[in-house]
């Protein structure tokens, strides 16, 4: 069951979508779902509908609120064409780690009154840096966070996730496609050797053969066996953190 909300967030009234399966005794896990670069749109709802199949309760918000009316994207043409592509690369740039970052607190606080249970979080594409940030900078609400085919994760940016690992309390996963320029292999190494040194629990794994997108249902390079293998790692996940 999707409910559709408008909250108080950083900076103004967030769009959003809250998944569950309805009410139940005592408080429910819940997640937020960090989108990916596309925005908020029925591939997502699709994921977001599967975790609430499972016993989650699930936050999907519209990261670009900020900026008026768009999109969504087409998660298989946007950034093929040019305008669409040069499009989205300005509403990224307008929408850093850090505006994300305080929006996360309103996240937590609706999933607070919805859910009541444990929180983790799940991001794809610019969505999987997001994810780990809301580990790092809430360490003790987020208890879990996950990143699929993030990018990013351990740049020489200020803002990289990866500076954040000593305050990291929750378990952390992070899926790396096979070859993906946006998280190259010494980023990857780097984010291991941050993680081990600030002694968080985590795990990252190579998706060999698979695309950055693999993950998402309506995206072009989408793989149905490597989505399976990552919801398998997911609810994992959460099920061993959040319940």
């Amino acid at each position: 069951m999707k409910r559709t909300m408008t909250i108080t967030a950083a900076d103004g009234r967030c769009p959003v979508g809250l998944f569950s399966t309805g009410p139940g005794k005592g408080p429910k896990p819940g997640v937020i779902l960090y989108m990916d670069a596309f925005g908020p749109r029925p591939g997502l709802d699709v994921m977001a509908e599967r975790l609430a199949g499972e016993g989650y309760v699930v936050l999907v918000p519209d990261l670009f609120y900020r900026q008026g009316a768009y999109g969504p994207f087409d998660a298989k043409t946007a950034f093929t064409q040019e305008d669409t592509r040069n499009a989205l690369r300005g509403i990224m740039a307008a929408t850093p780690q850090e505006m994300t970052r305080r929006d996360t607190a309103y996240f937590l606080d609706v999933l607070a009154g919805e859910a009541g249970g444990r929180v983790g979080a799940v991001g794809y594409c610019m969505g999987g840096a997001r994810a780990l940030t809301a580990a790092g900078a809430y360490p003790d609400q987020v208890f879990a966070a996950a990143s699929l085919h993030g990018g990013n994760l351990a740049s020489d940016a200020p803002d990289s996730p990866h500076l954040l690992a000593p305050q990291m309390k929750g378990r952390i996963y992070v899926g790396v496609a096979g070859v993906d320029n946006s998280f190259p292999p010494e980023q990857s190494a780097r984010l291991a050797l941050a993680l081990r040194e600030a002694e968080v629990d985590h795990l990252i794994e190579n998706y060999v053969g698979k695309l950055h997108g693999w993950c998402v249902p309506d995206h072009g390079v989408y793989d149905e066996a490597g989505a399976e293998r990552h919801w398998k790692r997911l609810l994992t996940l959460f099920d061993e953190t959040l319940r």
